[in-house]
């Protein structure tokens, strides 16, 4: 019986690409999304994978969203939490609506996402959780300071949910992607993105398919000794 992959912010970027790749490995896979309606009805002709919209900040929203995915498609096995946003500001100029709207995607959204599924994994003896974290949550960044704490945050629940989920057969890891060529990257001025590419010793940005083939692994029974680990996916722009 094929396993069932939940990917929050699924249906675009990173998350598409992800979730195209468990569809490929077998999985079935609900891939969430927060607004752009045309966007994801536009992924579910193309994939045939199944979206459902709800706020990842919003607790009682996840739950009942997840609770329709497994209504649908059974209990989750592997939940990617991938969804986040930026609302960057120099941090004098910071508000605390983007601090606060941040902290509530990017952090909470992933307790939002994780805990609903919990308790049937640990019933289960299964379970794979994976959190797209970031290299700006490893290094830090100018005018980042809301996501590159939100970031940081997802990994210190990354190695505590390892620790209690170990003896009941679930991991937990992060993945840290560096530059990736998303929209969003491809969308900035050639001028920036050069100087991004200037930085990354490999010479050139990521590949979507290059971190979806990361949560493949690591949703895997191959991966079930990796547990409360990061994948640092950056080109050498940042050694940890």
């Amino acid at each position: 019986m094929a396993r069932t992959a939940l990917v929050t912010g699924g249906s675009r970027g990173i998350g598409a690409a992800i979730s195209k790749t468990l569809k490929a490995e077998g999985y079935t896979v609900a891939a969430t999304y927060a607004g752009n309606d045309e966007a994801a009805a536009a992924f579910t002709e193309e994939t045939g994978i199944k979206t459902y919209k709800w706020n990842v900040g919003d607790y009682e929203d996840s739950k009942a969203g997840i609770a329709k995915v497994e209504a649908d498609l059974g209990g989750i096995d592997v939940v990617v939490a991938n969804a986040g946003i930026t609302r960057d500001a120099p941090f004098h100029k910071m508000t605390p609506e983007q601090w606060q709207q941040v902290i509530d995607t990017n952090l909470t959204g992933v307790f939002n996402t994780v805990h609903p599924i919990w308790p049937g994994m640990r019933e289960r003896g299964f379970g794979r959780v994976i959190v797209i974290s970031s290299i700006n949550g490893q290094k830090g960044q100018f005018g980042q300071v809301n996501y590159a704490a939100t970031k940081a945050g997802d990994l210190g629940i990354v190695k505590s949910l390892a620790l209690e989920g170990a003896a009941k057969g679930i991991t937990a890891n992060a993945i840290c992607p560096g530059y990736i060529a998303t929209e969003m990257v491809m969308a900035v001025p050639e001028k920036v993105r050069d100087m991004i590419i200037g930085q990354i010793p490999t010479g050139r940005l990521g590949e979507p398919e290059e971190i979806a083939r990361c949560v493949a692994f690591l949703a895997s029974d191959d991966s079930a000794f990796i547990n409360g680990s990061t994948i640092s996916a950056n080109g050498a722009q940042f050694v940890v």
